[in-house]
Protein backbone atom coordinates (compact mmCIF):
# COMPACT_ATOMS: atom_id res chain seq x y z
CA UNK A 1 0.00 0.00 0.00
CA UNK A 2 3.04 2.76 0.55
CA UNK A 3 2.80 3.01 -3.27
CA UNK A 4 -0.73 4.32 -3.46
CA UNK A 5 -1.55 8.03 -3.41
CA UNK A 6 -2.97 9.84 -0.80
CA UNK A 7 -5.91 10.26 -3.05
CA UNK A 8 -6.63 6.61 -3.10
CA UNK A 9 -5.95 5.95 0.62
CA UNK A 10 -9.27 8.29 1.06
CA UNK A 11 -11.45 5.86 -0.92
CA UNK A 12 -9.91 2.92 0.84
CA UNK A 13 -10.04 4.59 4.29
CA UNK A 14 -14.07 4.99 3.35
CA UNK A 15 -14.52 1.66 2.36
CA UNK A 16 -13.28 0.45 6.17
CA UNK A 17 -15.35 3.30 7.34
CA UNK A 18 -18.15 1.47 6.18
CA UNK A 19 -17.40 -1.62 7.73
CA UNK A 20 -16.79 -0.40 10.88
CA UNK A 21 -20.30 -0.99 12.41
CA UNK A 22 -21.19 -3.70 13.20
CA UNK A 23 -25.01 -3.68 12.54
CA UNK A 24 -23.46 -3.31 9.01
CA UNK A 25 -21.54 -6.16 8.99
CA UNK A 26 -24.65 -8.51 10.20
CA UNK A 27 -26.71 -6.96 7.19
CA UNK A 28 -23.49 -8.28 5.02
CA UNK A 29 -23.31 -11.64 6.72
CA UNK A 30 -27.20 -11.92 5.90
CA UNK A 31 -26.61 -11.27 2.33
CA UNK A 32 -24.00 -13.49 2.14
CA UNK A 33 -26.41 -16.42 1.14
CA UNK A 34 -28.37 -14.49 -1.53
CA UNK A 35 -30.29 -11.22 -2.17
CA UNK A 36 -32.72 -10.53 0.23
CA UNK A 37 -35.38 -7.83 0.77
CA UNK A 38 -35.47 -5.41 3.84
CA UNK A 39 -38.16 -7.35 5.41
CA UNK A 40 -35.88 -10.71 5.11
CA UNK A 41 -32.93 -8.44 6.60
CA UNK A 42 -35.02 -7.65 9.33
CA UNK A 43 -36.24 -10.76 9.96
CA UNK A 44 -32.65 -12.56 10.19
CA UNK A 45 -30.82 -10.28 11.75
CA UNK A 46 -33.42 -8.59 14.07
CA UNK A 47 -32.43 -5.01 13.67
CA UNK A 48 -35.18 -2.73 13.21
CA UNK A 49 -36.65 -1.22 10.25
CA UNK A 50 -35.19 2.10 10.24
CA UNK A 51 -32.03 0.69 11.11
CA UNK A 52 -31.71 -1.54 8.49
CA UNK A 53 -33.11 0.36 5.63
CA UNK A 54 -30.24 3.00 6.50
CA UNK A 55 -27.46 0.39 6.41
CA UNK A 56 -28.91 -1.08 3.58
CA UNK A 57 -28.66 2.56 1.97
CA UNK A 58 -25.32 3.29 3.11
CA UNK A 59 -23.76 0.01 1.87
CA UNK A 60 -25.54 0.74 -1.84
CA UNK A 61 -23.97 4.39 -1.57
CA UNK A 62 -20.89 2.76 -1.18
CA UNK A 63 -21.21 0.77 -4.20
CA UNK A 64 -20.86 -2.85 -1.93
CA UNK A 65 -24.86 -3.62 -2.10
CA UNK A 66 -27.19 -3.43 -4.86
CA UNK A 67 -30.42 -2.79 -4.98
CA UNK A 68 -32.22 -4.98 -7.88
CA UNK A 69 -36.09 -4.08 -8.54
CA UNK A 70 -38.46 -7.67 -8.17
CA UNK A 71 -41.98 -7.20 -8.63
CA UNK A 72 -42.83 -4.33 -5.86
CA UNK A 73 -39.65 -5.10 -3.93
CA UNK A 74 -36.40 -4.45 -3.84
CA UNK A 75 -33.76 -6.96 -3.47
CA UNK A 76 -30.81 -6.12 -2.01
CA UNK A 77 -27.34 -8.14 -2.96
CA UNK A 78 -23.49 -8.34 -2.57
CA UNK A 79 -21.59 -6.43 -5.52
CA UNK A 80 -18.60 -8.14 -4.87
CA UNK A 81 -18.48 -11.55 -2.84
CA UNK A 82 -14.55 -10.99 -2.27
CA UNK A 83 -15.80 -8.99 0.35
CA UNK A 84 -16.37 -11.58 2.29
CA UNK A 85 -12.54 -13.18 1.82
CA UNK A 86 -11.37 -10.17 3.29
CA UNK A 87 -13.56 -10.01 6.53
CA UNK A 88 -12.19 -14.17 6.65
CA UNK A 89 -8.50 -13.12 6.47
CA UNK A 90 -9.25 -10.31 9.43
CA UNK A 91 -11.16 -12.61 11.53
CA UNK A 92 -8.25 -15.47 11.04
CA UNK A 93 -5.34 -12.74 11.61
CA UNK A 94 -7.57 -11.35 14.70
CA UNK A 95 -7.52 -15.52 15.80
CA UNK A 96 -4.25 -15.82 15.42
CA UNK A 97 -3.43 -12.70 17.74
CA UNK A 98 -5.97 -13.29 20.28
CA UNK A 99 -3.90 -16.66 20.83
CA UNK A 100 -0.72 -15.10 20.59
CA UNK A 101 -2.28 -12.98 23.85
CA UNK A 102 -3.60 -15.80 25.87
CA UNK A 103 -0.46 -17.85 25.48
CA UNK A 104 1.64 -14.51 26.74
CA UNK A 105 -0.55 -14.00 29.61
CA UNK A 106 -0.17 -17.95 30.14
CA UNK A 107 3.44 -17.20 30.50
CA UNK A 108 3.23 -14.33 32.71
CA UNK A 109 1.47 -16.35 35.47
CA UNK A 110 3.43 -19.03 35.53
Amino acid sequence: MSDMYPEALIHVAEYFKVLSEVSRLQVLCCLKTGGKNVTQVIAETGLGQANVSKHLKILTQAGIVKRRPEGVMVIYEIVDPILFQLCDLVCDRLQVRLEEQTRELQDLRL
